[in-house]
């Protein structure tokens, strides 16, 4: 079977060659440097796809220094081996990376003891839509996306110094109709209403955008890793889906943390031309390995058929129904009652904040909180989570349908 790599099965999926925000970041370059020219910048959750590619980007400007911190050890390793790799290499002298929980004791330690970074990326979260399968996965996704997020911002203002704060969002927190993409719509409440980081004068963005393709935990690096172990390729029937690839995430994430207004949040700028099919991109997978697709409906079917199919030179590809819980048929970035404004950019628009009750957010961060230290306090049910973020985030319109993503392949 002939070798795909994830640029050229990006390419695959965004259609792409030349990623689309390269015009975006040559336009801004002269900010970008002015801005980025010896700075001290701290990037949290920067192991995973995006927060590795934005790492890329700004390793490409003459910092201070560039930490990044994450408490996947295995993913640091391979960012470290990735940039200095590079034709370019690394040039950055004070480069570190740091195995540590960014809401932990100890990361506050480590804060106060090193001098202020201007810039502070945060990519750390539990970002799936599957984390809705039991409480103890959700309440561990509020306390990520919420309540460490809160205290971190916490803990920049109170130590000083820190110019300009990004926390990555996503499109599932326009209209949400899943709690995870609710938890990062009150992760953009708490930034943006966050006191402390306001009197400190922090300037403070985020970023909405659409599927990236290939990217670590995604349905399509399940294509390649099913191909390697020898098992069907399942994607959804019927669904069209907006794609970046990983480049363009990590451009995107740079102008937003760099560039953009305060309290905003950067978007793509996107047509329904842009909308690619879930099961065109799969079939075009299996063509680039000179593989044939076999459409299946049952799941079963498709692992036994995967020996004979491979053997005529084809491969099973499992179409499966849209009708797990919180899935989305369409895609937006932009959700009741917001409105976009320009920032100079040929392919990004921003999204003005638009406020909620910054009491009501504070009462449902300390309801989390207090789940997770007291051990009296009994554990909500699903239903009674759901209850409490409407009553937070009026738009929330959650989509149960009691089928979860992990009952299929």
């Amino acid at each position: 079977m002939k070798l795909l790599s994830r640029a050229d099965a990006a390419v695959l999926a965004t259609g792409r060659p030349v990623p689309l925000f390269t015009g975006d970041v040559a336009a801004s370059q002269g900010t970008l440097l002015e801005r980025l020219r010896d700075a001290r910048v701290l990037v949290i959750g920067g192991a995973g796809s995006i927060g590795a590619a934005t790492v890329a980007e700004l390793s490409r400007f003459p910092l201070a220094a560039l930490h990044v911190v994450d408490t996947n050890e295995n993913g640091l390793a391979e960012l470290v081996r990735d940039l200095r790799g590079r034709p370019e290499g690394l040039a950055i002298a004070d480069f570190r990376t740091l195995p540590v929980d960014f809401g932990a004791a100890f990361f506050r330690r480590f804060l106060e003891t090193e001098a202020p970074y201007r810039y502070v990326l945060n990519f750390a979260a539990i970002k799936h839509v599957r984390s809705e399968k039991d409480v103890f996965s959700l309440l561990q996704m509020f306390d990520t996306n919420l309540v460490k997020a809160d205290r971190l911002l916490g803990w920049l203002a109170a130590r000083g110094g820190t110019s300009r704060y990004f926390c990555v969002s996503t499109d599932k927190a326009a209209n949400p109709v899943n709690l995870m993409g609710a938890s990062k719509r009150l992760m953009e409440h708490v930034m943006f209403a966050h006191e402390g980081a306001r009197a400190a004068g922090i300037t403070l963005s985020s970023a909405r955008f659409a599927n990236v393709a290939f990217s670590a935990g995604s349905l399509l690096e399940g294509w390649l890793l099913r191909l390697e172990k020898g098992q069907p390729l399942p994607v959804p029937r019927d669904t069209r889906r907006y794609f970046v690839s990983i480049r363009e995430a990590g451009q995107l994430c740079l102008l937003a943390a760099v560039c953009a207004p305060d309290r905003t949040i950067v978007i793509p700028r996107l047509d329904e031309s842009l909308l690619v099919a879930l099961e065109s991109v799969a079939r075009r997978v299996l063509e680039a390995v000179e593989l044939t697709a076999v459409s299946y409906d049952d799941e079963g079917t498709a692992r036994l058929a995967v020996p004979a199919d491979r053997a005529r030179g084809a491969y099973p590809l499992l179409r499966t129904p849209l009708d797990t819980s919180g899935e989305k048929a369409f895609e937006e970035f932009v959700g009741a009652g917001e409105a976009t404004i320009e920032i100079g950019l040929p392919n990004l628009l921003a999204v003005s904040y638009k406020g909620v009750d910054a009491a009501a957010i504070a009462g449902l961060r300390d309801w989390v909180t207090t789940l997770a230290q007291d051990s009296h306090v009994s554990l909500p049910t699903k239903v009674v989570i759901v209850e409490a973020v409407s009553a937070v985030i009026p738009e929330f319109a959650h989509v149960e349908t009691n089928r979860q993503l992990d009952q299929r392949l």
